[in-house]
């Protein structure tokens, strides 16, 4: 679906048809983060029960995460959880949900060593509103085809539609692409329940931008080359850059309607779900009034919604 902003228009359209309604010279910002297979399967190792381990937050020491425990209330502090393979973990910290990898001789493992492990051991962890278990082929189809920093635990689903040909195809007609790194949190999929949605507390998540790239976003800017976030992830990136000027840090930036943007000229998305604070950056970017009409002639339609479904694209 394309939405025209200046036009107040909708119109449908394939996604390796994207260049027809580019503007020229595009610059695409996309996410390059991967997910991580942070879904853990495993028992105790004393007690031989099952327990289910969900990796939320990384942590700075790189051996320790927030996480999602199951049963959290029959798992003690300092219990050996053991995940075959070589990898085990121990609960630390009860409240704040803190568990700390170690491999099965008891040493504590660095992050490299980890994120091995995981890949050999994890499970990729699907949106809860996809209700199966995940498959081999999720290990490719849920990550972008530029993916490269391991960190999320939901794909920065916008980008799952271009492919490397599609790519290369726009370099050649003169758009480029530029990497910047957000990693997804759990967190994405927490719908804003205030009733005054200025009151709802954004979570956080880690970012990165290089200084070259950031320096070709600033030249794209001065030479009057079109900004494409690709996802919203990109786009909650290129607008805290606007605004705090850092290169590398958290950000709970919460884009709702009112917003201004400083940055992003396009945006290409996916159809989020209600209450979600992905859809209102888009109602935000595409204004709310253009996006409910979109939104309703997606559902007239029959658009795929959500992390496999189509894509809009924001001009």
């Amino acid at each position: 679906m394309v939405v025209n902003r200046n036009l107040n228009s909708i119109t449908h359209s394939s996604f390796g048809e994207l260049q027809r309604h580019l503007p020229a010279q595009t610059s695409f910002v996309v996410n390059n983060s991967k997910v991580i297979p942070a879904r853990l399967l495993g028992i105790k190792a004393d007690t031989k029960g099952q327990v289910e381990l969900f990796l939320l937050k990384p942590l700075e020491d790189g051996y320790s995460f927030e996480a999602l425990l199951k049963p959290l209330k029959k798992i003690k502090v300092g219990q050996i959880l053991d995940f075959g393979q070589g990898l085990a973990a121990q609960l630390i910290n009860k409240e704040q949900r803190i568990v700390r990898f170690n491999d099965s001789t008891g040493s504590l493992l660095n992050h490299k060593n980890l994120l091995k492990l995981l890949q050999k051991n994890g499970h990729i962890p699907l949106p809860p509103y996809i209700k199966r278990e995940d498959e081999l082929s999720d290990r490719l189809n849920y990550q972008t085809v530029y993916a490269k920093k391991l960190g999320s635990v939901a794909a920065p689903t916008a980008g799952l539609h271009f492919t490397k040909p599609l790519i290369k195809s726009l370099n050649k007609q003169g758009h480029q692409f530029l990497n910047l790194t957000l990693h997804v949190g759990y967190g994405t999929f927490k719908p804003v329940e205030s009733v005054d949605i200025r009151t709802h507390q954004m979570h956080e998540e880690s970012f990165e931008v290089s200084e070259d790239v950031y320096q070709k976003i600033l030249k794209s800017k001065k030479e009057h080359r079109p900004i494409c976030a690709v996802g919203t992830t990109s786009c909650r990136v290129l607008e805290t850059l606007a605004i705090e000027k850092k290169l590398k840090g958290t950000t709970n930036l919460f884009v709702f309607p009112g917003f201004s943007f400083r940055m992003a000229d396009c945006l290409v998305t996916n159809f989020h779900l209600p209450y979600s604070s992905l859809l209102m950056l888009v109602c935000a970017f595409g204004g709310y009034d253009l996006i409910v009409k979109a939104y309703q002639e997606a559902i007239k339609e029959k658009y795929r919604f959500y992390s496999y479904g189509d894509a809009m694209l924001i001009i």
